[in-house]
């Protein structure tokens, strides 16, 4: 393939992990409009957003096999399809079922680009300097939608109403269907002679969600609830049921479990889970901060983040060439202690603190250390991994991803919200109290971001230069 088309195709992937991503935060700012316009409750007005990240979550290792299984173009062209159809859905939708149904068909869709998406820039790059440079761009589409949500939804919202936020979807996702039918390569599957593993797909995503789905359930509930206790219960056995089948008594594995005796894959896909649960927060408690204690509008809010999102793109481009020079440990490590560090700042912030004193600095420190992480623990995580194995590798650091920053989320802000009443308590004015329990958060998040380092420096030892090409 020669290099323009490769550019093409990896900008084809790139637009589609970005849309994918983008759907998880771009509805936060038309929530109140759409809880206004079909009704819901505080409480069910959640699922507009758990439905999405739930069937995301829980179907990321089916989709990943599934591009072992199938052919690869047309596993991710099917999930952009359905997850165009779905967004129309979203947008005509005239009831709060019909919403939340076709949200979750969206994160169903999700998962099937977002894991395909990667098997395609796996298996048609070639290992080292290419495939860094692609899976850096790959990696900074993600972290772009993620923080442009902010900015897209509350522009939309607010000239077009809330179905707008969804309609955008729909031409975007045309575009990638017309240039993914030209540009992806015609490849059947990869691994021939095996089958999908049913049982196995049923247990893990069923134990998955079950667990999302119970952290989700936290903001509302308590940890100590019935609602929260009983579904992590349920995920935990039924992903000890899954590890029993992939090990004892599938003949086709979905997940042959000997692929986490590679001891960097394991070690990548923790650090990644570490990173995202720090970072995922970080955007939820910066956005509250600038809403509800600096009393800023959405767009404002979003327009504020801008910095952030092309720091974040900034890092993750510039990644390959520092893992060129630096090898994949020292990068992982410099990404993490520098994302440590900006939470630390961030950490320092008051309620009368302005933007530029610590949100500023500190977000701009966090997203520049995000870049530089995330790139080489994903270059790390599927490096070496065989052909027929790479939508395996694919899902299983997606998967990282997603119940990584759920889980993450959920915990601080749990933690948070007991930080803030404790100082209601104790007499602290509101303002005070909310900044304080995000203070709290930050401080948790530079924790994270600390044993991300610790991993990245006791665990991926060996040869630093693991891809030794130059950028």
């Amino acid at each position: 393939m020669k290099r323009l088309q490769k550019d093409a195709l990896l900008l084809t992937i790139c637009l589609a992990q970005f849309m994918v991503i983008l759907d998880i935060s771009i509805v936060n700012v038309a929530l109140p409009e759409i809880r206004t316009s079909l009704g819901f409750s505080d409480t069910g007005l959640q699922w507009v957003v758990n439905a999405y990240t739930l069937t995301f979550a829980g179907f990321l290792m089916l989709a990943g096999r599934a591009t072992d299984l199938l052919p690869r173009r047309q596993v991710f062209l099917v999930g952009v399809g359905l997850f165009a159809a779905a967004s129309l859905g979203c947008a005509v939708a005239d009831g709060q079922g019909v919403l939340v149904g076709a949200r979750a068909i969206q994160g169903f869709g999700a998962a099937v680009i977002s894991a395909a998406s990667l098997a395609i820039v796996t298996s048609s790059f070639a290992e080292g300097a290419e495939r860094n440079r692609a899976l850096g761009l790959w990696a900074a589409m993600g972290g772009i939608g993620g923080a442009a949500g902010a900015l897209l939804g509350g522009a939309l919202t607010q000239a077009f109403d809330w179905p707008a936020v969804f309609v955008i979807n729909v031409p975007v996702g045309l575009a990638v269907l017309l240039a993914g039918r030209r540009l992806i390569p015609v490849q059947g599957a990869v691994a021939h002679e095996r089958k999908l593993d049913v049982p196995g797909a049923v247990l893990i995503s069923a134990g998955l969600t079950a667990v999302v789905y119970g952290i989700v359930r936290t903001d509302t509930l308590g940890w100590a609830s019935l609602g929260v206790l009983v579904p992590l219960a349920l995920g935990i056995v039924l992903l000890g049921l899954f590890a029993l089948v992939e090990g004892k008594l599938a003949a086709d594995p979905l997940i042959p479990l000997g692929v986490f005796k590679m001891p960097a894959l394991r070690a990548a896909n923790l650090i990644v889970a570490l990173l995202y649960a720090a970072t995922f927060a970080m955007w939820y408690f910066v956005s509250l901060f600038l809403q509800e204690v600096k009393a800023e509008d959405a767009l404002v809010a979003g327009i504020s983040f801008l910095p952030l999102t092309l720091c974040f793109f900034a890092g993750s481009a510039t990644a390959p060439k520092l893992v060129a020079r630096l090898g994949v440990r020292a990068t992982l490590t410099l990404g993490m202690v520098v994302s440590m560090i900006g939470f630390l700042v961030l950490a320092t912030v008051q309620a009368s603190s302005a933007y530029e004193v610590a949100i500023l600095p500190g977000g701009v420190l966090v997203t520049l250390g995000g870049g530089w992480s995330l790139v080489p623990a994903t270059i790390v995580a599927v490096k070496g991994v065989p052909a027929a194995q790479n939508g395996l590798a694919s899902g299983v650091v997606n998967t990282s991803r997603m119940v990584g920053g759920t889980l993450g989320l959920a915990v601080l802000t749990t933690l948070a919200t007991s930080r803030t009443n404790d100082l209601l308590g104790g007499g602290t004015t509101q303002l005070g109290a909310l900044t304080g329990g995000y203070r709290l958060a930050f401080l948790i998040g530079a924790g994270l971001c600390l044993l991300g380092a610790a991993a990245a420096v006791t665990l991926l030892r060996g040869r630093p230069e693991a891809v030794p090409q130059a950028a």
